[in-house]
């Protein structure tokens, strides 16, 4: 018998916490597990010893930490070295720790990949297990990852709303949604359609960068055809030179600890693009937001397949670290529409550690600036059903 410990790493999510408590409730059934610790801020609590007890908390609090987003043991953005893993280490020896749970991003698979070869080396016997999270939706080897459902359901219902909003003042639209590398989150505004003319009409990914001419022609060619235009743009859109447009306007700007821009704290690139439309188009009523960390927090609304399975991901790592010495959690999908499923298997965290995956090219249509039917087909079932709505403006005159 020995210990165990979990923690969450990077950016929250709005299911990240399911994911937590099926790591606990499965570790409760373990005789082989003595403590259950929680490790408050990812690794910078081990380091600190700042734990919890995990295995008193009741069903009650266990269901409703369950059902709220952000990290319930709170997060961090270290990125941890060699030096900063072996900190971590000492802590899992003096603490008897022989089951090390991290739920995260591609980074926190990294950290247990470095921390799992280094017990190796010394002898130590460890067992570090990945659970995966991100709204990014960019881990390898899964299908999808816990996390994006919700988010993508976030930004369809956002972007059903704007477009509501837009038949009834017409103008542009643009909304600014998180995606640094990959496009899933920014394509799952795609959802939001169900009537011919619905926005968004353009939705723009970073996987096809485009030049502000094939930006404005776009905008221009959509708002004269419907007499308005709502755009869908990831915040790491870049032009053809491969710059990122938030980069060119922000030459100092401000990076966090793994060197990257910060895109999602800022509306200057939805300011930027509004002004762009405005200066050279000549369109008087542009608006644009940037939705922020809007999407991986909102209370109240999960995607009832994300919430099932991130909780089902915490409970196949402790399954899986009862068997195997290391690895990460990740699913395969069994059927699409009504008779979607996915089964869950492990893999190796070299496989996933600091390794992104892109939308695939099916995924993005021919001209670069939407998604194709293949993408809502992939994305529906993760994102759970949606509002129905109306709009009268359409019917006939009498």
């Amino acid at each position: 018998m020995a210990n165990a410990i979990v923690s969450q790493s990077g950016g929250p999510t709005g299911v990240i916490n399911a994911s937590l408590v099926g790591v606990i409730e499965e570790a409760c059934k373990c005789k082989d597990i003595t403590n259950l610790y929680g490790a408050i801020h990812a690794v910078a609590g081990i380091k600190k010893e700042h734990f919890i007890d995990l295995k008193k908390l009741s069903i009650d609090t266990l269901e409703c930490v369950a059902g709220s987003p952000s990290s319930a043991l709170g997060s961090s953005r270290d990125k941890p070295d060699e030096a900063y893993c072996a900190q971590v280490l000492e802590v899992f020896k003096k603490r008897d720790i022989r089951y090390f749970f991290y739920i995260g991003g591609n980074d926190s698979a990294n950290t247990c990949y470095i921390i799992n070869n280094m017990a190796e080396k010394c002898g130590y016997d460890l067992r570090a297990f990945h659970v995966p999270k991100t709204i990014d939706n960019d881990l390898r080897v899964t299908d999808h990852c816990p996390g994006y459902g919700t988010a993508a359901k976030f930004v369809a219902c956002a972007v059903m709303g704007d477009d509501l909003d837009n038949r009834a003042l017409p103008g542009v639209k643009i909304d600014v949604i998180m995606g640094r590398h990959a496009g899933f989150l920014t394509g799952a505004a795609a959802l939001a359609k169900t009537r011919e003319d619905d926005g968004p009409h353009l939705i723009y990914i970073p996987e096809r960068p485009v030049t502000m001419e094939k930006f404005l022609a776009d905008v221009e060619g959509v708002y004269k055809k419907l007499g308005r235009c709502v755009i869908a743009v990831s915040e790491g859109i870049g032009d053809v030179d491969h710059v990122t447009w938030a980069e060119k306007l922000a030459a100092n700007a401000e990076r966090d600890a793994h060197g990257n821009v910060q895109l999602s704290g800022t509306g200057a690139l939805a300011d930027f693009l509004a002004g762009q439309i405005k200066g050279k188009l000549g369109i008087k009523r542009v608006r644009a937001d940037t939705f922020g960390y809007l999407q991986r927090s909102f209370a109240g609304l999960q995607s009832e397949t994300d919430v099932k399975e991130a909780r089902e991901c915490g409970r196949k790592a402790v399954q899986y670290a009862m068997k195997e010495d290391n690895g990460s959690v990740a699913m395969k999908r069994t059927g699409s529409g009504a008779k979607y499923g996915v089964e869950y298997f492990r893999t190796n965290l070299s496989e996933v550690a600091e390794k992104t995956k892109s939308v695939p090219d099916e995924f993005i249509n021919k001209d670069g600036n939407g998604m194709t039917a293949a993408f809502v087909e992939y994305a529906a079932p993760l994102c759970g059903t949606l509002p129905r709505t109306e709009f009268l403006g359409g019917y006939p005159k009498v």
